[in-house]
């Protein structure tokens, strides 16, 4: 194989992964106020403001600018692995039950220290200016 026809393969092969604002259930969400009521011991709710629904796959990472890659995408689930370079990483699925219910389960390293996150996400009103 030439290596004109090794870069188109390369090329076609990595278009057919979608990128997270391609990602159909995140497309679906509306966004503003959304309240996450955590399924784990501790309990507690967090809230977040959603300009992007990408947002919601970096709970853990928010501030941090990460590369992210879609593992899978159906029209009710996503899930998204990302890595910040020097900060972690974490995978995070999403599952969509209405534009304004979705469950999160994310995994992943941030601050050198492992953690696990599921919750329940409402979307409860909009932003405050």
């Amino acid at each position: 194989m030439n290596r004109a026809m090794g870069v188109l393969l390369a090329l076609a092969g990595t278009a057919l992964v979608p990128t997270v604002g391609e990602a159909g259930v995140l497309n679906q969400l509306e966004g503003g106020r959304w309240e996450l009521q955590s399924r784990g011991s501790a309990g507690g709710v967090e809230r977040i403001c959603v300009r992007d629904a990408g947002q919601i796959i970096q709970l853990r990472h928010a501030a941090d600018s990460c590369d992210r890659r879609v593992v899978s995408d159906s029209a009710s689930e996503v899930t998204v692995q990302y890595t910040c370079r020097g900060k972690g990483y974490g995978r995070t699925q999403v599952r969509r039950e209405t534009s304004r219910l979705i469950q999160i389960e994310t995994q992943g390293i941030a601050g050198g220290l492992p953690f696990v996150y599921a919750a329940e996400g409402r979307r409860v009103g909009d932003c405050g200016n």
